[in-house]
């Protein structure tokens, strides 16, 4: 049962690709405790019609809200693009912290004032995204490329060849802009972020963003919400709407071997 006096961060994706931010999340607030959602049945979400999109994001959201969760992590590009501010508007109560890619970041750390963004195609073609790029890196050229076709082959476990194969295309308008610095927009991608940054090559820069997310979910908290009892023991719960296997298989890759329950939405 919830503690009152430890109520959890909640944490939600269309899939397994968010664990790469609650690590980041769980690293920097080690005192926190934490629910994380999956609809790992509906994933991907990146072809999906923003109506569809909202519809499914608003049980995950009503789920962690019964679980009485102070705070909401999107840790979704697309969902964030897709539903923030309508999430924001109709769950006004708690504090709801989107992801997106570390424009602002890429922009400092290039040298060449050439940066790309790779993401989901919704992303991509966002208004949020590209007010980013406008607001964080106007000074800078931008390859901002999406593709749909990288998360449900790591959603599924797919080999490495399949994948490699994929990025070999869809990394190649960077190296032919020869960007310097690379931001990952989907949470889902720094699970290949070896592969990418092998055939990009040492010399870019390979940026993700969820140690950014993690940042800003501890800035709102210290300016929001009392800071979790320390004489509590952080607790973390995890559920999925589609399969356990793949998902307890990421968790182990990142040092937890926690349970994941399946449950019906």
């Amino acid at each position: 049962m919830t503690k009152k006096n430890n109520q959890p961060i909640g944490v939600l994706d269309s899939g397994i690709g968010g664990l790469t931010i609650w690590k980041e999340i769980v690293n920097l607030l080690p005192h926190e405790s934490t629910v994380y959602i999956a609809d790992s049945k509906n994933c991907p979400y990146g072809s999906r019609p923003r109506e569809e999109i909202y519809r499914l994001v608003r049980r995950l959201v009503q789920f962690l809200l019964e679980k009485q969760c102070k705070l909401i992590v999107l840790a979704c590009n697309t969902i964030t693009v897709s539903c923030l501010d309508t999430l924001r508007d109709e769950f006004p109560k708690v504090p709801i912290v989107g992801a997106v890619p570390v424009v602002k970041t890429a922009a400092e750390q290039t040298k060449n004032c050439k940066i790309g963004i790779l993401s989901t195609t919704r992303t991509a073609k966002s208004k949020y995204q590209k007010d980013l790029i406008e607001r964080f890196a106007g000074n800078c050229e931008v390859i901002n490329f999406g593709t749909n076709k990288l998360v449900p082959l790591i959603e599924e476990g797919e080999n490495n060849t399949s994948i490699i194969r994929i990025i070999e295309v869809k990394i190649q308008p960077f190296k032919d802009a020869g960007v310097d610095v690379l931001a990952l927009g989907c949470s889902h991608f720094p699970l290949i972020r070896d592969q990418i940054q092998k055939i990009l090559g040492s010399k870019v820069l390979v940026l993700d963003s969820g140690e950014a997310i993690g940042r800003q979910v501890k800035r709102v908290l210290q300016g929001r919400i009392q800071r979790a009892n320390l004489s509590n023991k952080p607790w973390h719960e995890f559920y999925t709407t589609g399969k356990t296997e793949r998902f307890s298989e990421i968790l182990a890759s990142i040092g937890y071997n926690k349970p994941v329950r399946k449950i019906d939405l």
